[in-house]
């Protein structure tokens, strides 16, 4: 996917939520990481990752991240570190998760999620050398990479699938947490399942609401939501939950007929999730891995990313994976679907 180009970082900023966790202070070994997070070549990028809830392993949104700067650090010969909220966290835990990687001489460093604006906002000032890099959400700072994704398009494409594959006229959509970054993914998937046929009813549930984001991490809550979902007749389900989402794909790969959509990652593939693979209809995938690299690289290269980085449909920053060929014979119909919305023909909502 080709770099988008800079915008200014006057833009508008996203609300910024607070999201609670605690830094569990890991290194990267400790999480599990690739080899090349260990340890770089000596002098080379020192690359900090402080994760979402979940973290590396979640087979979505943290591993997605994970990939871009595990790519960034074996093409520059880096070390990284990684850093994981945890949902008892406070504001305060935030940003001294930040001011340690900073203070430790990492640089790039990349906040991973919305929830860490605020943090992100207060510890760019406390270190101007430093340079920032936050996904989902838009920080105005010079030395801000703000790494934003039209998650709301990718989610209406999921959406003309769900309602081509529907065999009930009934799908269904799980969103990890009730706040505005998620609500642009049920608005798109419902906009799109009711522009392909009105006649379908769509289910809506959230696993956790305000400042609790357990629903991000809980695959027990994500089983059971998709679990009601299927008994009450439908036979789609769409999960944007980070690894909540993993439970809701256990609950469909047990009803026979029945499609989950995956989210962030190409789930199909995700080892993990291997012997649901036959259930998984197709992912709406962010391509998080690509703006992280892209933003490690400029560092690397001398010319930092700054002000708002968009990664829309129509640069490929989400898209609809194609594995297991499940959505081959609908392709047509949502090739024209993108079409009309990368030319402005379908305005897709942000808000359900």
């Amino acid at each position: 996917m080709r770099r988008v180009a800079k915008l200014s970082a006057a833009c508008a900023a996203t609300a910024a939520l607070a999201l609670t966790a605690t830094a569990c202070g890991s290194t990267s070994s400790d999480n599990n990481a690739s080899p090349s997070s260990s340890g770089g070549a000596k002098g080379g990028i020192k690359i900090g990752l402080a994760y979402d809830v979940g973290g590396r392993g979640d087979r979505s949104f943290n591993d997605s991240a994970a990939r871009g700067s595990d790519k960034a650090a074996k093409e520059f010969g880096g070390s990284i570190k990684e850093l994981t909220a945890k949902t008892s966290d406070t504001e305060a835990d935030r940003e001294q998760r930040l001011s340690d990687l900073a203070q430790a001489g990492y640089n790039p460093i990349v906040a991973v999620g919305f929830s860490y604006a605020p943090a992100v906002t207060k510890i760019a000032k406390q270190f101007p050398k430093t340079n920032f890099g936050i996904v989902d959400s838009v920080v105005n700072a010079s030395n801000v990479d703000s790494i934003t994704f039209t998650e709301e398009q990718g989610s209406y494409l999921a959406g003309v699938a769900a309602a081509l594959k529907t065999k009930k006229d009934h799908v269904g959509f799980i969103g990890g947490v009730d706040v505005p970054l998620i609500k642009k993914f049920e608005a798109g998937y419902v906009q799109g399942v009711h522009d392909t046929n009105p006649k379908i009813k769509v289910d809506t549930q959230y696993l956790s609401h305000g400042s609790d984001f357990s629903g991000f991490a809980s695959p027990d809550k994500g089983k059971a939501a998709a679990q009601g979902m299927l008994d009450n007749g439908a036979d789609v389900i769409y999960s944007a939950a980070g690894s909540s989402g993993n439970g809701a794909i256990e609950a469909v790969s047990g009803t026979k007929g029945a499609w989950a959509i995956g989210v962030d990652s190409d789930q199909y593939n995700i080892p993990g999730l291997a012997k649901y693979k036959n259930s998984i209809l197709t992912s709406m995938v962010k391509n998080v891995d690509v703006g992280v690299y892209d933003f490690i690289k400029s560092v690397h290269d001398g010319k930092p990313l700054a002000g708002l980085n968009a990664y829309s449909l129509a640069k490929n920053g989400v898209s609809l994976a194609t594995s297991g060929g499940f959505i081959n014979d609908i392709q047509p119909k949502l090739d024209a679907a993108k079409q009309k919305i990368v030319s402005g023909q379908i305005k897709v909502k942000t808000t359900p």
